[in-house]
């Protein structure tokens, strides 16, 4: 890379790290080929990006960003991740490092927050973002719908009183 490209990455990286709200920090030393398109595979599919950087780069990027406290973990074979959803970060690293045991969790940030190994793993046990939204509609439509039955149980009643009192008058005619 020249001077260009590495300030064309740095910029790039740092606007990323302006958007995003987690970063997962990973040592890939030992990984092969198909081991890192698997894990980029997995991550492209959870809404995440992978990269491998060097990290006088990322550090560069880091600079003066919320996620300054991943900046210790950046020494040695590392990699980045990161999303909009941490959850799909921290569940796809977690479960690739549960199956290939060279793939190494350092840390992360979330926000201001830094994360040791530890702290991405209870943060891949939480449930997705998509679940969360999907529990809360749930949650949402579930008065809507007792509302409505509440609304017709009244109606309905009101016309098993009619039907009653017309067989009453039916009967006695």
């Amino acid at each position: 890379m020249d001077r260009t490209e590495k300030a064309a990455f740095i910029d790039a990286l740092n606007a990323v790290f302006a958007e995003t709200s987690f970063v997962l920090v990973g040592r890939n030393t030992g990984l092969t080929v198909a081991d890192v398109s698997d894990l980029r595979r997995r991550m492209r599919a959870a809404g995440a990006t992978y990269k491998v950087a060097k990290n006088r780069l990322a550090l560069r990027a880091l600079d003066g960003t919320r996620f300054d406290g991943i900046a210790p973990l950046l020494r040695g074979p590392t990699a980045l991740a990161w999303s909009k959803d941490p959850v799909a970060v921290a569940k796809t690293a977690v479960e690739f490092a549960r199956t290939n045991d060279r793939f190494v969790i350092l840390g992360g940030a979330l926000g201001k927050q830094t994360l040791n190994p530890d702290g991405v793993k209870a943060l891949a046990e939480l449930p997705s973002l998509e679940t969360l939204r999907a529990g809360l509609l749930g949650m949402i439509q579930t008065p809507a719908t007792r509302i409505a039955g509440v609304l017709q149980a009244p109606g309905g009643q009101v016309a098993r009183v009619l039907a009653a009192f017309a067989r009453k008058d039916a009967e006695a005619a």
